[in-house]
């Protein structure tokens, strides 16, 4: 008798057919945030991300990656990028659903805060191709510094058209944004940028330079940033002029990434490069750092998604597998650690919706909004940027060996995980720009402490680590202390807005862990009485 050595039991079945959207987290926000009108179109995309075509289209496009055609068969300059057609499908989806620039011209209050919440459910199939479309939706602020140049491309930034391919801009249904900011001499350190730009006769500018990492360079425009006689200077970059002719835009490679790998960052060369300035000579960085704030909101949203994701893949996978007599779900240990992990997870939704709350609500004219924003994106940008290695690196431990191949999609979402920490100004950058907006902006320290103070009274170990934060801000020595300070903004104004909104076991358990320190070092070590069964229902996917 032959044995069958195949039969394939205790395997989860396939994570497909659920509503990435019915997250109660997510929806309790969105409902507060001011966009609970958006929940019927939340479901929709939900439901579509839970599918398996789209799941596919995420393994396809990170496995054929962006190729670089520099030339063509004759030598001509090409500088294009090829995708694979799974990429486009998703920058379909995500265009199409009002994810890119369609906040900008959606007069409803809460339309960032539904928008932030679609990028949240649908960057849950695929992170990479976020990336453009979190360009095109901040440069729409910063290109308002030109109001000619705002009034032509703005109607294509904020349409709900993918249209890819590189033709005369406003000939086409719809625009993709990118932004060119740092250089090889100097990253972060953008003043240090040594690309020039020369005034031409006909009120255009002339850019010689090079940039050291350009993502997404088959976008149609750019904002760049580079020296105008009158300092640093922002100016807009289209790939194809208005007369139909290439602009130079020389692109000398694709970096090899870590991950993000279904989207290309690239070198581009500018030599005679066709430019038109954006807001005055000498304010660039004033200029563009309207675009920078909104894709930091991003950066947030992102991490969250992440980190959502990375919990689903784990609570799916160890409520159908068993081991040593039980289901993993039921051993106190993994219970510990799952529980541990939806705790952390619904923190980092609940401040990134807050944050897109913010925007939404600044943008609408509220100063107290704006000026809590201008500090707490930074804030929120620091530190649920960095706890996604953390959580998805424990939620693929969940997985144990399965979550080590690249079928399980874990991989990918690992490599992916420390990407938001470095893009945009990594942990150093956003400590220093909260001392910053501390030193510069006293009204944004006080709608952060108003914001806390909403929840004063309601738990002691909220109101101690409120005023240990108070003592820490008033150090000495604050700079060297910048990151401890950050880490304990973010906390305390993650217990702020659980122990307000979130049901009382959640904000307990925060507290208890995040705040009073009955925590240990890693997952998984909430202290006894913790309510388990209450976090992990609350947690399942829909």
């Amino acid at each position: 008798m032959s044995a069958s050595t195949h039969e394939v039991v205790n395997q989860p079945p396939p994570l497909v057919g659920y509503d990435v959207a019915a997250d109660v987290a997510l929806l309790g926000a969105v409902e507060r945030e001011g966009a609970g009108w958006a929940a019927g179109d939340l479901h929709r995309l939900g439901k579509l991300a839970g599918e398996a075509e789209p799941q596919r289209w995420a393994d396809e496009a990170n496995r054929h990656e962006p190729r670089l055609a520099t030339h063509d068969r004759y030598g001509h300059r090409l500088d294009e990028v090829e995708f694979h057609p799974s990429w486009h499908r998703l920058m379909d989806v995500a265009v199409g659903e009002g994810l890119a620039g369609a906040p900008w011209a959606d007069p409803r209050p809460g339309a960032h805060v539904a928008r932030a919440a679609g990028l949240f459910v649908w960057s849950q199939v695929e992170a990479g191709h976020s990336c453009p479309v979190s360009m095109t939706y901040a440069v729409v602020p910063a290109l308002r510094h030109a109001p000619e140049l705002a009034a032509a491309y703005e109607p294509l930034l904020t349409s709900r058209a993918y249209d890819p391919g590189l033709r005369t801009p406003l000939a086409k249904r719809g625009l993709l944004a990118g932004m060119g900011m740092t250089e090889k001499q100097g990253g972060s350190d953008v003043r240090a940028n040594s690309t020039t730009a020369t005034p031409a006769a006909d009120g255009t500018y002339r850019l010689c330079g090079h940039k050291w990492f350009t993502s997404a360079p088959m976008c149609d425009l750019f904002l760049v940033l580079a020296q105008a006689p009158a300092g640093l200077t922002c100016f807009l970059v289209p790939r194809v002029l208005p007369g139909g002719e290439r602009n130079t835009f020389r692109i000398q490679r694709l970096k090899d990434k870590l991950g993000n790998r279904s989207n290309a960052s690239s070198e581009p060369e500018f030599d005679d490069t066709v430019a038109w300035r954006v807001g005055d000579e000498g304010q660039g960085v004033r200029t563009i750092i309207e675009m920078v704030a909104m894709t930091r909101l991003d950066c947030v949203t992102g991490s969250a998604s992440g980190m959502r994701g990375a919990l689903v893949q784990a609570l799916h996978h160890v409520r159908h597998r068993s081991a040593f007599g039980g289901r993993l779900i039921d051993k106190p240990l993994m219970r510990n650690v799952c529980a541990d992990l939806a705790v952390e997870t619904e923190a980092a939704t609940a401040l990134a919706l807050r944050l897109a709350g913010a925007v939404d609500r600044g943008v609408r004219g509220d100063d107290s909004e704006r000026a809590f924003g201008r500090l707490a994106v930074a804030v929120g940008k620091y530190w649920v940027c960095k706890r996604q290695p953390a959580v998805v690196g424990e939620a693929l431990e969940c997985l144990g060996g399965n979550g080590y191949v690249e079928e399980s999609g874990l991989p990918r979402l690992y490599r992916d995980a420390p990407l938001n920490s470095i893009w945009e100004g990594s942990g150093n950058v956003q400590a220093l720009d909260v001392l910053r907006a501390l030193r510069r902006d006293p009204g944004s320290l006080e709608a952060f402490r108003a914001e806390i103070a909403a929840a004063a009274g309601a738990d002691r170990r909220l109101d101690e680590a409120a005023a240990g934060l108070t003592a820490l801000l008033g150090g000495d020595d604050l700079e060297f202390q910048a990151r401890r300070a950050v880490e304990r903004m973010a906390v305390v104004m993650q217990g702020s807005l659980l122990v307000r909104h979130a049901p009382a076991e959640v904000a307990d358990a925060f507290c208890a862990t995040r705040l009073a320190g009955d925590w240990g070092r890693t997952f998984g070590t909430l202290p006894s009485g913790s309510a388990a069964d209450v976090l992990l229902e609350r947690a399942a996917p829909g």
